[in-house]
């Protein structure tokens, strides 16, 4: 049964950066709804690790605009990743002075905290990036500590195929720091 529920319902995961503050905390242990999008199948056997055939998808839904979703990061799969999204297939997307800008229309981005003034490096696509045009069947994610976060701005966009479930709660939380737990923390519905 708990194989099951962990394979296809319902599982765990534990914060381990801080790209997603202050949504998200390091430690915070959070709840993820696998079938949030549709029913995948996974290419392996939890616990085991054992690959058996690429993922199968039965049917799926594009996750909204802002929901928060855990992925298999693309340029290592054995590795999770959470993320907002931010781009949806068909957007034209582009950061202009840290301001995200969907199909030319200032984009109202009320999760992204900035700890610093936007940059003015060329090289650098944190703060000016774009514009591209999100394919189909993938989506454009990002951190909302923007400037603490490796995110669709600098490995490219996400395949679909590789989103494993929505967000929803935070079960727990242990702030290392102080060694204590952060019991205001529970409960705390993900948005």
């Amino acid at each position: 049964l708990a194989l099951f529920i962990r394979t296809f319902i319902l599982q765990a995961f534990k914060i381990p950066s801080g790209s997603m503050e202050p949504t998200l905390l390091i430690g915070d242990h959070i709840l993820v709804s696998k079938f949030s999008y549709g029913l995948h199948i996974p290419n392996e056997i939890p616990f085991v690790n054992v690959k058996l055939f690429s993922d199968i998808v039965l049917f799926s839904e594009v996750p909204e605009r802002g929901d928060i979703i855990v992925f298999k990061f693309p340029k290592d799969e054995s590795r999770d990743f959470i993320k907002r999204v931010i781009g949806l297939p068909g957007d034209k997307l582009q950061v202009k002075q840290q301001k995200v800008f969907i199909n030319d229309k200032p984009y109202e981005d009320l999760h992204a905290y900035h700890r610093e003034i936007p940059g003015t490096d060329p090289l650098m696509p944190r703060d000016d990036f774009g514009p591209v045009l999100v394919p189909d069947g993938h989506l454009f994610v990002m951190g909302d500590n923007r400037e603490n976060s490796q995110d669709s701005r600098y490995w490219g966009f996400l395949d679909l195929k590789k989103v494993k479930g929505k967000a929803l709660v935070i079960y727990w939380s242990w702030n290392a720091l102080d060694d204590w737990v952060r019991a205001d923390r529970f409960g705390k519905i993900l948005e």
